[in-house]
């Protein structure tokens, strides 16, 4: 019994965390790093400054956000863009059409 080939947790072992990707924790890192560096320069006097220190930090938790059936919102954004920017055309022809060529019945 429960001889399986491939375990069902493959893909989750190959994440950090079980979650991320090394690129993920990467844009998460600069996102962070942007947002220190910002607050350290600006006195966030003001409620409309103090967000825009902290959007760089949103941006990247909103990008790195694991939802599920995708691996996370950067996944889907890319899948959208390749397939808006896709000109590639897809021709369906079922497994029944015989292109025109028709065999001649005696």
């Amino acid at each position: 019994m429960n001889n399986f080939l491939i375990p069902a947790n493959t893909k989750r072992g190959q994440l950090i965390f079980s979650i991320f990707r090394p690129v993920d924790l990467i844009i998460f890192a600069i996102g962070l790093t942007m947002t220190l560096i910002l607050l350290a320069f600006f006195q966030t006097t003001t409620a409309g400054l103090l967000i825009l220190t902290l959007l760089p930090a949103a941006i990247a938790a909103f990008l790195v956000l694991p939802i599920p059936n995708y691996h996370n919102m950067l996944i889907i954004i890319t899948e959208m863009i390749n397939f808006i920017s896709n000109n590639q055309r897809y021709i369906w022809r079922g497994w029944c059409i015989d292109y025109g060529r028709r065999k001649k019945t005696k």
